[in-house]
């Protein structure tokens, strides 16, 4: 496997390193690629992502990304959605599961559901205008996108709970009838029970009770927002890891952001990005080591290791020094 590794801005700095210890300590055949991108290239350079970073993304198989600062400045091209854009990855996964001796809101954690995030157009298309009295961005949904992110959904699902809930809001954005019409047609088709919820009343049900979930589809920005809301329920942002998935090309990245007030302070929650990690593995079919890895974070939280916003003593560095040196020791 030859995999990109981005740093990026923030803690990302911070938690990519622990991440690759682990990665390390499994002693796999990886080529590992390192790429200068973010906020901290575009003030050195101007650039914060160029074409020949796009080329050497190309030439990899995949991506384990850590956080970029994005400023509210017109001339800054987001690295994010570039590469999501350029790689076409259309699909966002981000599953919402419970850790051991994490609380989120709910006594109960018997939930495990799924995200799938429409991820190439939607509210995030790109196409805006930006002036000083009126300023728009463009919403496109398309037949191609919302077939693809729904047939991506329901294979999930099918190898679920066979369950899907198509999350959307057609009763006031009529361009969302196109997405609900064609998530519909593909589950039917594909013999997926589904059902579908507005996008406001359903984030109220989410939070009351994730446990009837399982599978979820929707557009860009819902699928955003719904899904670092569902950090509470599993104890913070610092715990969704997520995938960005193409036909050729996959990315993997913690949801939280870069994090400029605790950056620097080797106190950041490496856990998102080492879940990302383990989903990283998954896809490139390494289950064994995939496996060992979720023992291994088990393992740390059952004892306590973690950061101070676990309420724990650990460092940044040392939760991933730890998890590397039970799967050695798990390996030998």
């Amino acid at each position: 496997m030859k995999l990109a590794v981005v740093e990026g801005d923030g803690i990302g700095k911070e938690v990519i390193p622990a991440a690759v210890e682990i990665l390390d300590a499994f002693e796999m055949d990886i080529e590992k690629v390192p790429v200068e991108l973010g906020y901290g290239k575009w003030e050195r350079t101007g650039s914060a992502i160029t074409d020949e970073d796009i080329e050497t993304l190309k030439e990899c198989d995949c991506v384990l990304f850590g956080a970029v600062t994005t400023p509210p400045d017109p001339n800054y091209k987001s690295v994010l959605l570039t590469i999501r854009k350029e790689l076409d990855m259309y699909a966002n996964i981000r599953p919402i599961r419970p850790l051991p001796s994490v609380k989120g809101i709910h006594e109960r954690n018997d939930f495990n559901f799924i995200i799938v995030r429409e991820n190439t157009e939607g509210l995030y298309s790109g196409i805006e205008e930006i002036g000083d009295e009126v300023s728009t961005t463009k919403r496109v949904i398309t037949r191609k996108g919302a077939k693809r992110i729904a047939d991506y959904a329901c294979k999930l699902a099918n190898n679920r709970m066979k369950k899907l809930t198509i999350v959307h809001k057609s009763n006031v954005m009529k361009s969302d009838k196109l997405f609900l019409d064609v998530c519909r047609e593909t589950a039917t088709d594909t013999g997926i029970v589904h059902r579908d919820e507005l996008v406001d009343s359903f984030a109220y049900n989410l939070i009351t009770s994730p446990w009837n979930y399982d599978v979820i589809v929707t557009t860009n920005l819902f699928g955003d927002i719904l899904s670092d809301m569902s950090g509470a329920l599993v104890g913070g942002l610092g715990l969704l890891p997520s995938a960005n998935i193409g036909d050729k090309y996959a990315f993997f990245e913690p949801v939280h952001g870069s994090a400029p007030d605790i950056a620097g302070q080797n106190k950041a929650n490496p856990l998102a990005t080492i879940l990302s990690l383990k989903m990283l593995l998954e896809w490139h079919g390494d289950i064994a080591e995939a496996a060992i890895l979720e023992e291994a974070i088990d393992s740390a939280l059952n004892m306590g290791i973690c950061t101070p916003d676990l309420g724990g003593k650990y460092t940044t560095s040392e939760v991933g020094n730890i998890i590397a040196k039970y799967i050695r020791t798990r390996l030998e």
